[in-house]
């Protein structure tokens, strides 16, 4: 089994190729357990409470493009394509 590396961008090629990973034969995987298990202390990574006014999770289907140019705008994406949907229903609606 080799599972492939993917270097982060803050790690140089070379320093990220002179790291001699072994192989994780199936043995080394079987007798692997959970941080959760062998650190029960730690907590559990919990999202902070929503900020006002609280959002309702919907599926809504659109067209590539549309998801496509959004998420090029990068994090915080879906809540930009909200602001713009706001911002039509102000100029339409209120």
């Amino acid at each position: 089994m080799n599972f492939m590396k993917h270097k982060p961008k803050e790690i140089n090629k070379a320093d990220w190729n002179s790291v001699d990973s072994p192989e994780l034969s199936k043995d080394v995987l079987f007798k692997m357990t959970s941080v959760k298990e062998n650190h029960p202390h730690i907590p559990n990574k919990v999202r902070g409470p929503q900020k006002e006014p609280l959002k309702i999770p919907v599926s809504i289907r659109l067209s590539p493009d549309i998801i496509e140019f959004f998420k090029t705008e990068g994090k915080g994406w879906q809540t930009k394509a909200n602001n713009i949907l706001r911002e039509y229903v102000n100029s339409h609606y209120l």
